[in-house]
Parts: C-alpha cells; sequence; structure tokens
C-alpha cells in the first residue's frame, strides 16, 4: 500500500558529504513524521533524525551540527544531508514514515529498504 524508497547512499572518504533521498508513494492520506535510521555492522537499528509534519527536527547527539534533515511535504519526500562524514558513520540507513491511509485510521510506521552508506578512513 505505501512504499518508501531510498536513494543516495555510497562510498566516501571521511569528511566528505552525501546526500540521501527517501520517497514516499502509493495510497497515502497523509505522512506525520519522518526520519532517519541507520543500522552499523553487527549493532541494532539506532535513530538519526526526525522530522515533523511542521518541521521540528530532532537528531541523535552523534549527528548533531553535522546532518540536516528536510522534507518536501509536496513530494512526499524527505532528505538527510550528511557532511563532515566519519568511518563510524558507516551503515545502512533507514527511512522511515508515519502514514495516514485513510481519515478512518491512524497513522502506522513504514519503512524503507535501506542504503548503504560507506565512510573510509
Amino acid at each position: 500500500q505505501v512504499q518508501l524508497v531510498e536513494s543516495g547512499g555510497g562510498t566516501v572518504q571521511a569528511g566528505g558529504s552525501l546526500r540521501l533521498s527517501c520517497v514516499a508513494s502509493g495510497n497515502i492520506f497523509r505522512i506525520n513524521a519522518m526520519g532517519w535510521y541507520r543500522q552499523p555492522p553487527g549493532k541494532q537499528r539506532e535513530l538519526v533524525a526526525t522530522i515533523t509534519s511542521g518541521s521540528s527536527t530532532n537528531y541523535a547527539d552523534s549527528v548533531a551540527g553535522r546532518f540536516t534533515i528536510s522534507r518536501d511535504g509536496a513530494k512526499n519526500t524527505v532528505y538527510l544531508q550528511m557532511n563532515s562524514l566519519k568511518p563510524e558513520d558507516t551503515a545502512v540507513y533507514y527511512c522511515n514514515s508515519r502514514v495516514v491511509i485513510s481519515s478512518r485510521v491512524d497513522e502506522r510506521g513504514y519503512w524503507g529498504r535501506g542504503t548503504q552508506v560507506t565512510v573510509s578512513s
């Protein structure tokens, strides 16, 4: 019913930048919060950043000041601008969206399949 597709991952040297995008499509009535999570090798998935429908943002301490989350409501898209990348930022990055598919049902969270970000030292 709802699909999230991430793009923009890749390999970059430490200190470099990448911009991730995530587009939501399908049976969408409204999108509330959107966010990015990541799963480093051998570790659990963790929050990176979230943004509400009113554009209030929240960041993990490890990325605050280096990463910027933004969204385009008209395009159902959320972005993650990642600057000053470090090797410890290496992970699979996942997009999450809280989507309402009808005025009669509550929101539900949807996940993308992830995009790999590798930062070499």
